[in-house]
């Protein structure tokens, strides 16, 4: 299950980071003048890496993770890997915050794939969709303006959070049929297995830069670090780390909703709270003999003449 307390706690900081609005409840409504204005000018346009940060709402998480969930617990039962899953984002860019992109619900598609192909190319989908689509325009002012999958691979030190090659002629396709006309698509890839083993969302959200452009900071990877090794790039980022960026993720969450998470966390959850353990983890488990090694190494490369580490025992001696 996922630790309601961390989910609260992150919505209750997020509402006041990143230049979002100070009321909470702010992120429920929206002017709709100022939003067609933003998608008319689509400032995203002459900027490949414009938008900055994603905010969800709790029933988008929510949704997502047991979406996500159920493909692992449909291919274990099946005897094989866990199934990788699909589904639509609804929500709309930001006027108050325009580098924000605002995802409000998500829809599950029946799409199952393996490993990282999750491909939505069939008739029965593409026909799932418009449906979907044009019964949502009668009843919501969003748009679909995203696409989440599941990468539900075994946990391991890194999270399984990043775009594929697949995945990116995924978002590229996507980028082009929507954001020329005002509507910037988003790309969340979800970890389940880590989400359990951790006890709260493992997801990252990303953005494809165009094909034609090259980033000038050699061997940056999406978040914005420097791996100079390959092996440890590809480990983290996949093939294609160059060709995305991830976007800050935070949650939103109205003033009533955390009133009643707290309290549902405060009741029925503090045991669980009090009893998770970072050791307990499996990849904490797997490195520490390899953390212990190190420190083995660095304490016998100490030199016992020169007192570093040895407690001053020379010196009450000497005292004495």
């Amino acid at each position: 299950a996922i630790n309601i307390k961390t989910m609260t706690a992150a919505a209750a900081t997020s509402n006041t980071t990143g230049g979002a609005p100070p009321d909470p409840n702010a992120r429920y409504t929206f002017n709709d003048a100022a939003l067609t204005a933003l998608r008319k000018s689509s400032p995203w346009k002459d900027d490949p890496s414009y938008f900055q940060s994603t905010a969800i709402s709790p029933s988008a998480v929510m949704k997502m993770m047991t979406h996500c969930h159920s493909g692992v617990e449909k291919g274990v039962k099946k005897g094989g890997n866990p199934i990788e899953v699909m589904g639509l984002l609804l929500g709309r860019p930001d006027p108050n915050t325009p580098k924000t992109l605002v995802v409000t619900d998500v829809f599950p598609l029946p799409i199952e794939g393996f490993e990282t192909r999750v491909i939505a190319d069939d008739g029965d989908v593409i026909n799932h969709m418009i449906a979907l689509g044009e019964s949502l325009e009668t009843t919501r002012k969003e748009k679909f303006m995203g696409w989440y999958h599941s990468h539900p691979f075994d946990v391991g030190i890194h999270s399984h959070c990043f775009l594929s090659q697949t995945d990116i002629s995924t978002q590229l396709q996507w980028q082009r049929a929507e954001d020329p006309h005002g509507n910037p698509f988003l790309a969340i890839v979800v970890d389940p297995l880590r989400s359990l083993a951790k006890g709260h969302p493992e997801l990252k959200a990303f953005r494809a830069y165009p094909p034609e452009y090259t980033n000038p900071i050699p061997n940056q990877c999406p978040d914005g670090s420097i791996i100079h090794e390959e092996q440890l790039r590809l480990e983290k980022w996949g093939s294609c780390s160059s060709a995305y960026y991830e976007l800050h993720v935070e949650y939103f969450m109205s003033t009533g909703a955390r009133n009643v998470l707290s309290l549902l966390n405060r009741n029925f959850l503090w045991m669980r709270a009090l009893g998770s353990s970072a050791m307990c983890e499996k990849e904490a488990r797997g490195r520490y003999p390899e953390r212990v090694e190190k420190v083995a190494k660095k304490i016998s490369k100490l030199d016992p003449q020169s007192g570093s580490g040895g407690g001053g025992g020379g010196d009450e001696e000497k005292d004495a």
